[in-house]
């Protein structure tokens, strides 16, 4: 999880068990971050397996769906009223797609809006709905709008919740290198739990 790596960076820095900069471990690998006040970049895992135009047996007024893994695998679909699209709809359909089986996909759906802009909805799977903010499909959409030549980074991405994610890398060859995403983090909640629980 992205944007929970993100959280987790933060979090180690304000109880002080680590300083601004940090390293640890995920299922997907090490992870570095670095925290500047609410902002907390995070390096993320390099994308694996990209493909573009898969060949899936769909409804012909789908448009095109490439994939890349950035520590899970993730589909993207450019459309052209991301507002209005049916992204539950499609982003569970293409969870459950038997190309992506047994362990399913997560799908998102980007709308380009400027050089360095786009837009983003995605439907995760394990949540089985769609959620304000992904961070491993933020940097699938933003490696792919990249690879089709829609944007050049620095690429903001706009998630459903409005914040927007900044995702940076360099290309050497065909290959994706240095990949940040990097964005706000908020302290939503404190809360003690009673010692007779423990």
């Amino acid at each position: 999880c992205g944007n929970g790596s993100r959280c987790v960076c933060r979090f180690a820095y304000l109880k002080g068990i680590a300083g601004p900069r940090m390293t640890f471990e995920t299922l997907a690998g090490p992870v570095s971050g670095e925290v500047k006040g609410r902002s907390v970049k995070v390096l993320m895992p390099l994308p694996s397996q990209l493909k573009l135009d898969l060949d899936l047996e769909k409804d012909p007024a789908w448009n095109t769906i490439d994939f890349v893994n950035t520590g899970v695998p993730h589909v993207v679909v450019q459309v052209e009223d991301l507002d209005n699209h049916p992204v539950m709809e499609q982003g569970r359909a293409l969870r459950d797609h038997e190309y992506f089986s047994p362990e399913g996909t997560n799908a998102n759906f980007i709308q380009v809006l400027g050089p360095d802009l786009i837009s983003m909805r995605t439907y995760e799977r394990g949540v089985e709905d769609e959620t304000l903010a992904c961070g491993t499909g933020a940097v699938a959409s933003a490696i792919i709008a990249a690879e089709r030549g829609l944007v050049k980074p620095p690429i903001g991405v706009r998630t459903r919740s409005g914040e927007i994610l900044t995702i940076t890398f360099k290309k050497e060859g065909d290959r994706f290198q240095e990949v940040w995403m990097e964005g706000n983090t908020t302290i939503v909640y404190e809360g003690k739990l009673h010692e007779e629980a423990l």
